[in-house]
């Protein structure tokens, strides 16, 4: 969205492609996505192939004589023939400092991974994944209790910056130089999978808080607490030693839930019961009362 506002603002935007529109909330009736809504709003003409491998969608793309396509967590890929139509190519605006974390969950896997600091890179698309030349990089520290949700808003905010710059440049006469990125430090950012979010009280505290952090607010981390299954939102490694098993209850309090681990121990501070909305471990302990008699 930031975005797309970013390259609107002197109306040179000819159309928006974006997926279908997805069933989504409990009717499951087909909701179009935010970018569509903005480009709709706009008066921008709105694209939602299914694909861009066949004939029609090359042609429909050939037909709008675009100087430049920007591309921004699509989620289709975009064959060589796609990439070859505008004069100026492609443009992806990718949350990472590349080539650290290509791929497809690049803001969750920096914070899973403990990276101190991330950023955008405005780079040339080529047929590989997030391979291509970087033309504009911007480096962002990540906060020490910021969840991928908060970080995504910020990377979103700098990324449309990077990119009106690319543009201003580009207006102005003089094309961002591609910058190759170096073969070392590959490493790659595989899609999420729900699987993941189930905690394994076995591994160190500060490896299950980063855990927290990278799947807020999707999948959203969870585990079994106190014989109870909960979602965990919020959650801080505390420098413990403890000869308890993996997974015990330790303490239950105002300040949280903690939990033994295979290091370490993890204090639970926000939770989410089944069918519940998000809380603080106060209001948990406060209905269940018994935890701080255990």
């Amino acid at each position: 969205m930031p975005s797309l506002r970013a390259a609107a603002q002197r109306g040179e935007v000819v159309a928006v492609y974006t997926q279908p529109d997805r069933p989504a909330g409990r009717g499951r009736g087909l909701t179009p996505s935010p970018v569509k809504l903005e480009a709709a709003a706009r008066g921008i003409p709105v694209l939602q192939p299914e694909s861009l491998k066949g004939e029609l969608s090359h042609d429909a793309l050939r037909a709008l004589r675009p100087d430049l396509m920007v591309v921004v967590a699509y989620g289709l890929l975009l064959p060589q023939r796609i990439l070859e139509v505008p004069r100026f190519g492609c443009w992806n605006v990718h949350a990472s400092l590349l080539p650290r974390w290509r791929g497809a969950a690049p803001i969750q896997r920096a914070i899973e991974a403990g990276d101190a600091e991330t950023g955008v890179c405005l780079m040339q698309m080529e047929k590989g994944l997030d391979t291509g030349p970087v033309l504009l990089p911007q480096r962002m520290p990540i906060g020490a209790d910021e969840t991928a949700g908060q970080l995504h808003d910020r990377l979103a905010a700098l990324g449309a910056q990077v990119l009106a710059d690319g543009l201003g440049l580009l207006r102005a006469g003089m094309r961002p130089v591609p910058q190759p990125q170096p073969a070392q430090g590959v490493t790659y950012a595989h899609k999420l999978d729900k699987a993941e979010a189930r905690l394994d009280w076995m591994q160190p505290a500060g490896v299950l808080a980063r855990k927290v952090r990278a799947f807020d607010p999707w999948p959203v981390a969870e585990a079994e607490i106190a014989g109870e299954r909960l979602r965990i939102h919020g959650a801080v490694a505390l420098d413990e030693a403890h000869t308890a098993a993996p997974g015990t209850l330790l303490r239950a309090g105002r300040d949280g839930l903690d939990i033994a681990c295979g290091t370490g121990v993890l204090r639970v501070r926000v939770l989410q019961r089944e069918g519940g909305k998000a809380i603080t471990a106060a209001d948990y302990v406060n209905a269940r009362r018994e935890l701080m008699r255990a």
